[in-house]
C-alpha cells in the first residue's frame, strides 16, 4: 500500500522577460517557479518588504521603546520547534542589542504545558513577575492564557505567523501576517521573520526619537541576525515567497562567509557540512533536525542555549547534545513508522487501497515525534495524515500534515463546527495543524477525519506526481553547471529545488549505509556519473536484471575529502526494459 509516483516535466513557459544573460536553462526554471519580474530574483536587502505594511508594529515598538526607557522585565515566551527557538534568539539577542538588561525567555515543555500561551503557562508566568511578555512563533491562538497574564496587570506583544481563528487575544499589540486586517504581503513569513520585522520596526522609532545620539550609541547592525532568520525560515517549510528568499540569501551569505554566531557553526559541524558551501536544504535536512530534536524528546531550551552560546567550544558542547538527541529521535521514529505501518497492513485488509484519509494512534507513541511520522506517511503514501500519542488527564495530542489540494486547519475547522466538543483545541496552516482530543473519541474522531477530507480530496489530488524541469541538455552534466545552481537558489518550499529526468544506461549498483543505494551511470553522450538514492526499498534494490533506469534527480556536488565530483540524487527511479 504505497502511492505510485507518476514523472511529469513541466511545460515550458515564456521565460522572454528575464535577462538574456541568465543561463537558458535557469532563465527557464526561475520562470516556471512563477518568477514574472527580474525583481523577484533580486535578493539584496532593499527589495524586503517595508515593516509599516504590519498592522500593529507601531503599537509594538512603542511597547518595547516604553519598556526599554524603564528598564522593564521582559520575557519571550517561544515555541518548541526550530522556528520558535530561532525567533527567541533572535529577540534575546537583538533586544541586548538595543540596551534591553532583563531579558529572560521561557518555551513550554510540549509535555506538560503543550503549545503555545496557555492558561497553565500563564500561571507561573505570572510567578516569574515580568512587565512586558513577548510571545514569538505563537499567541494568535492563545485567548484564554493571555487574558489571564493580561489580568495579573502584565502587558502581552503577540508575535506570530499562524492564522486568526475566530478572534484575536487581548494583547496589548498583535504582529501578525496573518491576522485579517493585515496588510504585509508576505503572508507565509516564518515566526522568526516577523520577530525580526518588529527589531526592524524598534531600530526605525528609536532613529525617529533620536535615541542613538543621546545615548551616544550606533545604531545595532541588524543584519547579524540574519543567520538565525534564514535558518528558522527554512526549518519551518514556509512558502519561499520572493520577500522569504531573500532573508535566505542574505543568512546563507553570511554564513558561507563566516559572518555566523558559534552556535550555527557548531550546528554545522556535527552535522558534517561545508559552511562555505552550505545550502537551504542542509538547514532543513541537516541542522534543523538537530535543532528540533530538542524540543521533541527533551526541551528546547537546549536547542536555544546553542544558538544563544558566546563562544565556540560551549557550542559545540551543546550541539554534540542536540547530535545525539537527533540520533535517539532517528531510533524511536523508526519503530514507529514500523508500527504505524503494520497497522496500515491491518486496515487495507490485503486491498491494496489507500484510505482518503490516514489517522492512527498507539498508546506508547513518542509525542515529540509524530508530526515526523504523519510527515513520513504522508510523502509515502500522498495523503492527509494525523498521528496520535498519549497525553495527560486522558486526552491525545494529534499532529496532522497535508497535500496539496486539502487545507488541513480547514479540516480541522469543519470538523469542530460539524462535531462540537469533539476537538478540544486545534490550529495550524494549510499543510500542516496540531490538535487535542479525548482518548475514548479517538474512533468518533478518526471517522469525522476520514469522511471530512473524502469531502476535499479530489482523484486529480490522490494522484501523487513528480514534477520535474524535463531533460537537462548534456553538457550540463558538469561541476561548473551544478555550481550555477547552486547559486541560483535559494530554493525550498513553494520554490521547489530544480529536478531533472532522464533514462540512464545501469553500470553499477550497491546497497550502502544499509538502505541507500549508490549507482554508477551512463548518460546517452557516453557521460559516466555517479548518483545515490536515499532510503530506497531493499526488497526491489538492487536488481541485477535491470539495464536502464528512468530518473528524476537533482544534480549535486559531492565533496570528498577536499575533491569534488559530480553527483546526481535520485528522487524518484523507475526500471526500464
Amino acid at each position: 500500500m504505497q502511492a505510485q509516483t507518476t514523472i511529469t516535466a513541466r511545460q515550458r513557459v515564456d521565460d522572454s522577460h528575464l535577462s538574456a544573460q541568465l543561463h537558458p536553462v535557469i532563465r527557464q526554471l526561475y520562470a516556471a517557479r512563477g518568477v514574472t519580474d527580474p525583481a523577484q530574483i533580486d535578493n539584496s536587502v532593499t527589495t524586503l518588504h517595508d515593516f509599516r505594511l504590519f498592522r500593529d508594529i507601531d503599537k509594538a515598538a512603542e511597547l518595547l521603546f516604553t519598556s526599554l526607557q524603564k528598564q522593564e522585565k521582559v520575557l519571550i515566551v517561544g515555541d518548541f520547534d526550530a522556528d520558535g527557538a530561532t525567533s527567541t534568539a533572535t529577540l534575546m539577542q537583538g533586544l541586548q542589542m538595543f540596551g534591553f538588561t532583563q531579558l529572560d525567555y521561557l518555551v513550554p515543555d510540549r509535555f506538560n504545558f503543550g503549545y503555545g500561551l496557555s492558561v497553565e503557562l500563564a500561571e507561573h508566568i505570572i510567578t516569574l513577575a515580568p512587565e512586558l511578555v513577548i510571545t514569538v512563533d505563537s499567541g494568535i491562538s492563545c485567548i484564554n492564557g493571555i487574558a489571564r497574564v493580561k489580568e495579573a496587570g502584565i502587558k502581552v506583544l503577540v508575535t506570530d505567523h499562524h492564522l486568526q481563528g475566530e478572534r484575536l487575544p487581548n494583547a496589548d499589540a498583535i504582529v501578525n501576517p496573518n491576522r485579517h486586517d493585515c496588510q504585509f504581503p508576505s503572508k507565509s513569513i516564518a515566526g522568526v521573520g516577523v520577530a525580526f520585522y518588529l527589531l526592524i520596526a524598534f531600530r526605525h522609532a528609536l532613529r525617529e526619537a533620536n535615541w542613538y545620539e543621546q545615548q551616544g550609541q550606533a545604531e545595532p547592525n541588524l543584519g547579524n541576525l540574519l543567520d538565525l532568520v534564514a535558518l528558522g525560515t527554512v526549518a519551518d517549510v514556509v512558502a519561499l515567497d520572493a520577500n522569504n528568499r531573500t532573508l535566505v540569501y542574505q543568512g546563507l551569505a553570511r554564513i558561507r562567509s563566516g559572518r555566523t554566531r558559534p552556535g550555527i557553526e557548531a550546528l554545522i559541524e556535527v552535522a558534517r557540512r561545508n559552511r562555505a558551501r552550505l545550502s537551504a536544504s542542509d538547514f532543513g535536512f541537516a541542522l534543523a533536525p538537530r535543532l528540533n530534536a530538542a524540543g521533541r524528546l527533551d526541551d528546547m531550551s537546549l536547542g536555544i542555549a546553542c544558538l544563544l552560546a558566546p563562544e565556540l567550544n560551549q557550542a559545540r558542547r551543546i550541539a554534540g547534545e542536540l547530535d545525539a538527541l537527533n540520533a535517539e529521535r532517528k531510533e524511536i521514529e523508526q519503530g514507529m513508522q514500523q508500527e504505524a505501518q503494520a497497522a496500515l497492513s491491518r486496515l487495507s485488509l490485503g486491498t491494496n487501497q489507500i484510505p482518503d484519509a490516514l489517522c492512527l494512534y498507539q498508546q506508547d507513541w513518542h509525542q515529540g515525534v509524530i508530526g515526523i511520522l504523519a510527515g513520513r506517511l504522508k510523502e509515502q503514501h500522498h495523503r492527509p495524515t494525523a498521528i496520535f500519542a498519549a497525553g495527560d488527564n486522558g486526552q491525545l495530542k494529534g499532529s496532522c500534515r497535508s497535500i496539496d489540494g486539502v487545507h488541513m486547519r480547514d479540516v480541522l475547522a469543519h470538523i469542530d463546527a460539524q462535531h462540537p466538543g469533539l476537538i478540544i483545541k486545534f490550529g495550524g496552516h494549510a499543510m500542516a495543524a496540531g490538535l487535542s482530543i479525548e482518548e475514548a473519541r479517538f474512533s468518533e474522531f478518526q471517522q469525522a477525519f476520514v469522511a471530512e477530507v473524502a469531502k476535499e480530496l479530489t482523484e486529480e489530488a490522490k494522484e501523487c506526481v513528480l514534477l520535474t524541469d524535463g531533460e537537462l541538455p548534456a553538457d550540463c552534466f558538469s561541476l561548473d553547471f551544478a555550481e550555477l545552481l547552486r547559486q541560483a537558489g535559494p530554493f525550498g518550499q513553494h520554490f521547489p529545488e530544480p529536478v531533472f529526468e532522464h533514462t540512464f544506461e545501469l553500470l553499477q549498483q550497491r546497497i550502502v549505509g544499509e538502505k541507500h543505494l549508490k549507482l554508477v551511470l551512463r548518460h546517452q553522450s557516453g557521460r559516466v556519473v555517479d548518483a545515490i538514492a536515499f532510503n530506497i526499498d531493499v526488497r526491489a534494490w538492487p536488481d541485477t536484471q535491470v539495464r536502464y533506469v528512468h530518473l528524476a534527480y537533482q544534480l549535486d556536488i559531492n565533496e570528498f575529502r577536499g575533491q569534488f565530483s559530480l553527483q546526481l540524487i535520485v528522487r524518484e527511479m523507475q526500471k526500464r526494459s
